[in-house]
């Protein structure tokens, strides 16, 4: 059975996201915006694969999510995002998969394409699951497909994207849960007996997020941080004692007495003009180096890809590491004071690729999905009550 107690212990499984492929772009009009789309698509997907490579070198098994490898038919509504941040949508904690966005016979019916709504709503409460909808009467089934293109929606539905990852978690005995919004991977910091849960947003209410959180763990110590904001964005636990943290944090004395914090100076997207000045365009969603004053690729994203937009500011690549044991940590790049003190706790740090993160606001920790870190709960604050 899949469990994961605590961010170092050694990672044995886990999801890493998957883009679309270069056919997807087929519907942009403009060739040099589609061109460049199509770029970012294979070199993406290149550095997935080298992401896996190293996984792989580690024992570490890869499970990826499927996604549609064919032209996004564009009269049928905006596309929906590719299942390119597993984390965002689901967290292993202890034995239970905990999805905010469930993954498994039905799907909430938020924030979707117009197109999916429209054949949605009408149609799904009468099914469990594709194959379910495939045991309707052909003539239900013809007007989804041929009038409504249900074959690709159906492809942008995190139900089909990540079904065979969620068979596999049910074959290995794990339960898997719907539960809150805020609760996620990329949210939450799993530490032995203690629970580290982020905000969305800096006025949300802690209160009714500490209620609901001992409401829904109540074996476990449950610390609500106002991180407004994914958390995974903000700091990283790297192993017993250590932390990596923004200078805009708040004191940890309090949430992690007597761990040594590191506050990364100059990581402020602020330093970087080029970023500066789409921000004025794009309220700091996304950022294509090159293309800032691009109006054609500007509004092609505004338009008609800005659902698929986090907020990349939020995600600093040193704070965004994916930890895989106590001695390795991967990075997307090279910072001197990280590199110096990973050195005197003796932990290596590896650096891998992934060229196009400005664009899809998604570091090493939010590409990735915990399933499976053998080894028992255990108790890091012991005076605790």
């Amino acid at each position: 059975m899949y469990s994961v107690h605590q961010e170092w212990d050694p990672l044995k499984t886990c999801i890493l996201g998957r883009s679309y492929p270069p056919e997807f772009y087929g519907w942009i009009q403009q060739p040099h915006v589609r061109d460049l789309f199509e770029r970012i698509a294979r070199e993406t997907e290149e550095d997935y694969q080298a992401i896996q490579q190293k996984l792989e070198e580690f024992g570490i098994q890869v499970l990826r999510p499927r996604a549609m490898n064919v032209s996004f038919d564009f009269s049928k509504g905006s596309p929906f995002p590719p299942p390119m941040v597993p984390r965002d949508i689901m967290v292993m904690i202890g034995q239970t998969l905990y999805t905010s966005w469930y993954i498994g016979d039905r799907s909430h019916h938020t924030n979707f394409s117009s197109a999916y709504k429209a054949v949605r709503d009408p149609l799904w409460p009468d099914c469990a699951s594709w194959e379910e909808f495939n045991q309707l009467p052909s003539g239900i089934r013809d007007e989804c497909i041929n009038l409504h293109g249900f074959d690709q929606i159906k492809m942008m539905d995190p139900v089909w994207q990540y079904e065979h990852i969620v068979n596999d978690i049910r074959q290995q005995g794990n339960q898997i849960q719907q539960t809150y919004p805020w609760l996620n991977g990329a949210m939450c910091s799993k530490i032995g007996r203690d629970l580290y849960f982020g905000t969305r947003n800096y006025n949300d209410n802690v209160q009714l997020i500490q209620e609901q959180a001992v409401a829904q763990f109540p074996d476990y110590r449950n610390h609500v941080i106002n991180t407004g904001g994914h958390s995974d964005g903000t700091y990283c636990p790297v192993c017993p004692g250590l932390i990596f943290s923004l200078r805009d944090v708040p004191t940890y004395a309090d949430t992690y007495p007597g761990w040594e914090v590191i506050y990364l100076q100059n990581q402020g997207w602020d330093g970087l003009p080029e970023w500066r000045d789409l921000k004025l365009k794009n309220n700091g969603k996304w950022w294509i180096p090159g293309f800032e004053r691009d109006n054609d690729v500007i509004d092609l994203v505004e338009n008609w890809l800005g659902h698929w937009m986090g907020y990349v500011e939020e995600t600093v690549f040193d704070i965004n590491m994916l930890v895989l044991d106590q001695k390795n940590v991967l990075v997307l790049g090279y910072n001197e004071l990280v590199w110096r003190t990973l050195e005197r706790y003796g932990i290596t740090a590896h650096v891998v690729p992934f060229r196009h993160r400005y664009f899809w606001d998604g570091g090493l920790h939010c590409i990735t999905a915990d399933l499976d870190r053998p080894g028992p709960r255990l108790d890091f604050f012991p005076d605790r009550s």
